[in-house]
């Protein structure tokens, strides 16, 4: 989220200290993400030691605690996990937040630069592990299972009325809300058409802006918020995908990407399902943002740019969910 949240940030600072035995000497806002309930920031500590805190409103999913431990257990050593506290456990309440604290890695996300060539390969050889993982009993429990039913339908067609009636939203409303709603309207056909077929962990959201890598170097897989047993297509779609990333796969890269994850040939009915759930998903959770009053300009125009992206892959005459 790039807005801050209401929160004293002080306060935060010592809870930090508090909780994970550090000298905190700096705690500093990161704009980074679009999940509305999740924001970040950098902790520095006065010997030198750098970190990356993540607060929710509400409560981490156990997945999203359980699985990148037992993920980093199984030798997946690209998984950045969370940081234990001393007396056990990994999540620390602040009022009506959690805090998760991990690992602070440089060089930014590889949704602007993109992968090379050598991490191409990586990225193939991370999800070919990751899919062959069978998980314990205690991961198995916490992990939902695909469904393959969406709300994302119902909350673009609850926000709506207010979009065509707003002063930010009215414009692009007339334009883009028909072919919006015929979207709605398919996403639960995929839904009855998909092969049911065996399902693996899945990250859900490894797009390259979840890789995190300093130049050419080892990439580091981030954001395990909500992860789920589901067809390895949830996890492909991200790779095969256009939308994901401003450099994305071509013949070039998917002959990387094959080399490292092994024999492959994804269902095209799934990757199309995956891709227009996606698209919908994103468009009820950019459409709530904009409408919300607490929202600030730049977190609205912010919300519009990706909004306005979306809709215009959906309103072409030759897209196909």
């Amino acid at each position: 989220m790039i807005d801050k949240p209401d929160l004293d940030e002080p306060k935060l600072a010592t809870e930090v200290a508090d909780a994970w035995s550090m000298d905190v000497a700096d705690l500093a806002f990161m704009p980074v993400g679009l999940d509305g309930h999740a924001w970040a920031y950098r902790v520095e500590t006065s010997d030198g030691g750098r970190y990356f805190l993540k607060v929710r409103r509400g409560d981490f999913t156990p997945a999203a605690v359980l699985l990148p431990r037992f993920l980093r257990a199984q030798g997946l050593r690209q998984v950045v996990a969370p940081l234990d506290l001393p007396e056990g456990g990994a999540g620390r309440g602040f009022g009506d937040y959690r805090l998760l604290l991990y690992p602070f890695h440089d060089g930014g996300s590889l949704w602007g630069r993109g992968l090379t060539d050598r991490q191409w390969i990586e990225y193939g050889e991370f999800l070919g592990r990751l899919h062959r993982v069978t998980p314990s009993a205690q991961v198995a429990a916490v992990l939902p299972a695909e469904t393959y039913r969406s709300s994302a339908g119902e909350r673009l067609r609850a926000l709506g009325g207010q979009a065509a009636g707003s002063e930010v939203l009215g414009a692009f409303w007339n334009r883009y809300g028909a072919p919006l709603h015929r979207l709605a309207d398919t996403v639960d056909e995929p839904a009855c058409r998909v092969a049911r077929t065996q399902h693996v962990i899945c990250h859900a959201d490894i797009h390259p802006g979840n890789l995190i890598a300093d130049g050419d170097g080892p990439l580091h897989v981030v954001d395990w918020d909500a992860p789920i047993l589901a067809p390895r297509e949830r996890d492909l779609m991200f790779v095969y995908s256009a939308d994901f990333g401003d450099h994305p796969i071509n013949a070039h890269r998917a002959e990387l990407f094959r080399a490292g994850y092994g024999p492959l040939e994804p269902d095209p009915s799934l990757l199309s399902y995956y891709r227009s759930e996606r698209h919908l998903d994103d468009v009820a959770a950019f459409l709530a943002g904009i409408l919300s009053p607490e929202a600030s300009a730049e977190s609205r125009a912010n919300d519009l740019h990706w909004l306005t992206r979306i809709a215009e892959a959906v309103a072409d005459p030759g897209y196909a969910p």
